[in-house]
């Protein structure tokens, strides 16, 4: 797995996944706010795979 995220476009995949998750927990917007473990381990990975698809990459140097 090459990178391919950034640093900004990290943080807020796991600020995002984290309220997501959050607000599931909490019964606010239901189980479909699981769905915020996708991009929380997409931010925590560096690695997402729809860029690959895409062929889009944020993180300017992949390491």
């Amino acid at each position: 797995m090459t990178r391919n995220t950034g640093t900004v476009d990290r943080a807020l995949r796991i600020v995002v996944g984290l309220a997501l998750i959050a607000l599931a927990v909490t019964g606010t917007v239901g189980y479909w706010g699981y769905i915020g473990v996708v991009p929380l381990l997409t931010g925590l990975f560096s690695f997402c795979p729809l860029y690959t698809l895409l062929g889009i990459n944020t993180c300017g140097v992949p390491r």
